[in-house]
C-alpha cells in the first residue's frame, strides 16, 4: 500500500491532481474486453441475480448469453456502428442485451423507463436508434412513438411473447451463437453508450462516452484507492441502468472484478432491504433519498444488514450530518463520490483511507480538476467557492450532432466545464455545494440549496426537503423551504424559520417562506427536481396577474 501524501496539486496555477499514482490505461481496448477480462479467474462464480425471478447465471453463462444475443442480433440485420435503445427496468436481459450490443460494435442509447411516448420518440430519433429492446408493459408506448418514428426496424420484448410483430428476447437467446463475432474497435473513437443528459443546461442530449472513455474510467474508479470490489462481493443494483452511475459504477465496476450483481427494477423499501439481507449485499450504492431512508426509516430495524460493510453515495450532494447519521446507524463507512454522465461518470471519490465527512472526494488517478472563478474564470484556491472543472480521459468525445453545447461545456484546453459549484480545501478534498443554476441570489449573495436542505434534514420532525430561490423586488430572490413532515410531527413554518436562522449567516435565511408537502419531486437516481417547484411558483404569481 503506497502511503498517501497530500496535496499534490500544482501550486502556481492552483491545478489539483490525484495524489495517487496514475493507473494505466489500455489504448485500444473495447470495454466488453474490460470487464470480462477476468472471467478464466471465476467461471463459475454467480454474476447476475434477477432478484424478483430468483435467476442466475454464472460469469460463464453470462459471456455465453452475450454471445448468443451478438449472434442473433448480427443475423436480424444489427451492423458495427448501429443504435439500439434499451428502454426498461432493471433486468438480467438488460444486461445481456446491453453487452451483447457494444460487443458487436453497436452503440447502446439507454432511456429512462418512466419516459412517455413522445419522449422515447425523441431519443430514438436524436440518436438514430434503429432497434429497441424493452419489456411487454411499455409495447404500447413504442408501437406509438414508431408512428412517428420510421426508422425504426425491430423492437425486441423481454420474455416468451411475440407481440405485434416484435422479437422475443427468448428466441434471440436460444441463437447458437455462431454469427457472434467481437468487432474491432478504435476505442478512442468509436461510441460504445449513448446515454442522454441536460448537461449544465437544456434539453437531454446524447453523450458520447467513447470505448476508450469508459475503460479509462473503470481503471480509475477500480482503483485499489477507491472501488475495488473482489470475488464475493455482492451488490444490489436497484440504482437504474439506464442512469450512467448504476451502469458503469455499479453494472461494469461489479461485473470486471467478480461481484455479483442482483438487478432490481425499481427502489421498494422492504424488497430492497430483504434483497440485502437475503444476497449479504457487501457494498451499498446509493443516491441520497435512499441514504436518507437508511438514516431514518423504522423498516430498517426488521432486517439483518450486517453484511454491509460500506455505502457508496453519489448523482447528488449528501450533507455531511446526514453522512454520520447514515454511518452511525449502519456502523459502516459512507463514503461518497463526484461525476457526471459527460465525465463516464467519475471524476472524484472519497479515498478509502483518509476520507472526509461531507466531501465529495479527491481526485481519481489520471485527472485534473480546478475551481474557477464564475466571473473571471481564474483558478482560484482552496476554500474558494467558484465552478468546478474537470480534465482527464474520462471526458466525454462530445454531445451527438450537438458542436455549440459541446463547446460550451469542453473549452480548447480539455477543462470539462461542469456547471457544478463546489471548492477543496488545502488536502486536495473536493466539496459540491450545488449547480450553478440552482444557486439562489440574495442581493448579490449566493445561497447554495443542498447547504440549506442539509440544515434542514437534521430537524427531528422534518422527513424531507427542497429550497429553491423565489423572485423578490428588492432582493432578487430570496431563499424558500418546501418541506415533508415526519408523520405526526407539529412543527410550524415559522419555527422552521427560525431553526435556520441559527445555524446560517444572515444572507442565509429563509426569508421565502416555507411550504409544507406531501413529497418533493426528484429525478429517478435522486436529485432534487427544483425546476417543478419553480414552476409552480411561477404558476402562481400568473394568477395573481
Amino acid at each position: 500500500m503506497i502511503k498517501i501524501q497530500f496535496p499534490r496539486m500544482a501550486d502556481t496555477n492552483n491545478i489539483v491532481k490525484c495524489p495517487y499514482p496514475d493507473v494505466t490505461i489500455p489504448e485500444n481496448q473495447s470495454l466488453v474486453e474490460r470487464v470480462f477480462q477476468r472471467v478464466k479467474e471465476f467461471p463459475e462464480h454467480i454474476a447476475l441475480v434477477d432478484g424478483i425471478s430468483g435467476t442466475k447465471y454464472t460469469y460463464n453463462e453470462l459471456v455465453e448469453a452475450i454471445q448468443r444475443v451478438g449472434s442473433g442480433l448480427t443475423k436480424l440485420g444489427f451492423k458495427k456502428k448501429d443504435v439500439l435503445c434499451l428502454y426498461s427496468p432493471n433486468c438480467p436481459e438488460w444486461v445481456i442485451t446491453y453487452f451483447a450490443v457494444i460487443a458487436i460494435g453497436g452503440i447502446a442509447t439507454t432511456a429512462n423507463p418512466l419516459y412517455t411516448a413522445g419522449e422515447i420518440q425523441h431519443q430514438m430519433e436524436d440518436a438514430g436508434a434503429t432497434y429497441i429492446a424493452t419489456v411487454a408493459e411499455f409495447l404500447p408506448k413504442v408501437q406509438e412513438a414508431a408512428t412517428k418514428y420510421t426508422e425504426l426496424k425491430k423492437v425486441i420484448v423481454f420474455g416468451n411473447g411475440n407481440t405485434q410483430g416484435s422479437i422475443s428476447f427468448n428466441l434471440l437467446m436460444e441463437d447458437k451463437g455462431d454469427a457472434f463475432k467481437a468487432a474491432k474497435v478504435n476505442a478512442k473513437e468509436d461510441i460504445a453508450a449513448l446515454p442522454y443528459s441536460s448537461g449544465t443546461t437544456g434539453l437531454p442530449k446524447g453523450v458520447m462516452l467513447t470505448h476508450f472513455n469508459l475503460v479509462a474510467n473503470i481503471q480509475q474508479f477500480c482503483s485499489p484507492y477507491f472501488l475495488s470490489s473482489h470475488i464475493g462481493d455482492c451488490y444490489i443494483a436497484v440504482l437504474p441502468f439506464y442512469h450512467i452511475y448504476g451502469q458503469i459504477n455499479v453494472l461494469a465496476g461489479g461485473l470486471c472484478d467478480g461481484a455479483t450483481i442482483v438487478t432490481m427494477p425499481r427502489f421498494e423499501p422492504e424488497l430492497y432491504l430483504h434483497a440485502i439481507q437475503q444476497y449479504k449485499a457487501t457494498r451499498l450504492f446509493v443516491v441520497p433519498p435512499m441514504a436518507l431512508f437508511l438514516a431514518k426509516d423504522p423498516r430498517m430495524d426488521k432486517y439483518e444488514l450486517s453484511s454491509v460493510k460500506e455505502i457508496f453515495c453519489g448523482a447528488a450532494p449528501l450533507s455531511k450530518e446526514l453522512q454520520e447519521e447514515v454511518t452511525a446507524r449502519l456502523k459502516c463507512k459512507l463514503r461518497q463520490g463526484y461525476g457526471m454522465t459527460e465525465l463516464s461518470p467519475t471524476s472524484h471519490i472519497s479515498p478509502k483511507i483518509g476520507w472526509k465527512y461531507g466531501a465529495a472526494g479527491i481526485c481519481v488517478p489520471n485527472t485534473e480538476s480546478k475551481v474557477i472563478d464564475l466571473d473571471t474564470g481564474v483558478a482560484l484556491g482552496p476554500h474558494m467557492d467558484g465552478e468546478v472543472c474537470v480534465r482527464g480521459p474520462q471526458v466525454m468525445k462530445g454531445y451527438l450532432n450537438n458542436y455549440e453545447a459541446t463547446a460550451n461545456t469542453i473549452d480548447e484546453e480539455g477543462w470539462l466545464h461542469t456547471g457544478d459549484i463546489g471548492h477543496y480545501d488545502h488536502n486536495g478534498h473536493f466539496y459540491v455545494v450545488d449547480r450553478l443554476k440552482e444557486l439562489v441570489k440574495y442581493k448579490g449573495f449566493q445561497v447554495a440549496p443542498a447547504e440549506l436542505e442539509g440544515l434542514l434534514l437534521t430537524h427531528p420532525d422534518i422527513a424531507d426537503s427542497a429550497v429553491i430561490g423565489v423572485p423578490d423586488i428588492v432582493a432578487g430572490e430570496l431563499p424558500k423551504a418546501f418541506i415533508v413532515k415526519k408523520p405526526g410531527a407539529t412543527i410550524t413554518g415559522e419555527q422552521i424559520c427560525k431553526f435556520v436562522e441559527g445555524l446560517v449567516a444572515p444572507h442565509k435565511k429563509l426569508r421565502g417562506g416555507v411550504e409544507f408537502c406531501q413529497e418533493i419531486p426528484k429525478s429517478p437516481s435522486g436529485k432534487i427536481l427544483r425546476r417543478i417547484l419553480r414552476q409552480i411558483i411561477k404558476d402562481r404569481l400568473k394568477s395573481k396577474l
